[in-house]
């Protein structure tokens, strides 16, 4: 398998590119808007032809990158079934496997994050887009989120991955670029070392996170697979893919 791990700097995003050397296929999982041409070019330079995108979650904080991904390749749009986007040309489901040439991706619901979050099982990798971070996890206050469900998602579903398994998150703001199931298990400050639902509920409620900058923004254009939409304010418009910072906790 070819893997690249890119980094989009204004919203601190993890896109990885999955490519399969036997049939030169490849995807792309949480691409941003603004990143496309950086995305094509590390498709193109490898040899390899895009066949899909593959979306853990409806973002908050920038664009996804597929529809626009679509419109240059002819690829396909996979998202979690669960959020019944129009645009969507494949529905994601757990126990349902997508497979990109050699490359079988198995979704796990993770719900908490967002209502409709999904994480991607591949070989040793699990994709854990904002359900679980290096040493935190995505908020819980928005889109459907719930510390209790997020709680669920994590402690019986990835922490049940084996130890060794590498974990990629969608985001991180301090340039770490992996942990392992092992890791978080053990060190997470939030669900780690054994933490109590309680515990962590009266984390996540402490936090006190801003509103996000962009979320109204955001999820709209997201459902629509990746449109800036028309009501952006005009300071916006001329940096429609440039998204304020809004840090997913």
């Amino acid at each position: 398998m070819i893997f690249r791990q890119l980094f989009e700097p204004l919203s601190s995003t993890y896109t990885y590119l999955l490519g399969c050397e036997a049939t030169g296929q490849a995807l792309l999982i949480d691409p941003v808007v603004n990143s496309i041409e950086r995305d094509l070019a590390a498709v193109h330079g490898l040899g390899l032809r895009l066949a899909l995108t593959l979306d853990t979650h409806l973002h908050a904080d920038h664009i996804t990158g597929a529809l626009h991904l679509r419109e240059h390749t002819g690829c396909r749009i996979a998202a979690p079934a669960i959020d019944a986007l129009p645009c969507a040309d494949i529905g994601v489901a757990e126990g349902v496997p997508l497979r990109v040439g050699s490359l079988l991706i198995e979704a796990l619901h993770t719900p908490g994050h967002t209502s409709g979050h999904h994480a991607y099982v591949l070989g040793e990798r699990v994709f854990t887009g904002d359900a679980l971070l290096i040493d935190g996890c995505g908020r819980t206050d928005f889109q459907g989120g719930s510390a209790a469900d997020l709680y669920r998602s994590v402690t019986t579903r990835l922490f049940t991955l084996p130890d060794e398994q590498l974990v990629y998150p969608g985001h991180d703001y301090q340039g770490r670029r992996v942990s392992s199931v092992g890791q978080e298990k053990a060190r997470n400050p939030r669900l780690g070392g054994g933490k109590a639902l309680h515990e962590f509920e009266q984390i996540m409620a402490g936090l006190n996170l801003p509103y996000p900058k962009f979320i109204d923004h955001a999820v709209p254009g997201n459902r629509a697979c990746g449109v800036c939409p028309t009501d952006l304010p005009e300071q916006l418009q001329a940096y429609c893919q440039r998204m304020t910072e809004s840090l997913q906790g």
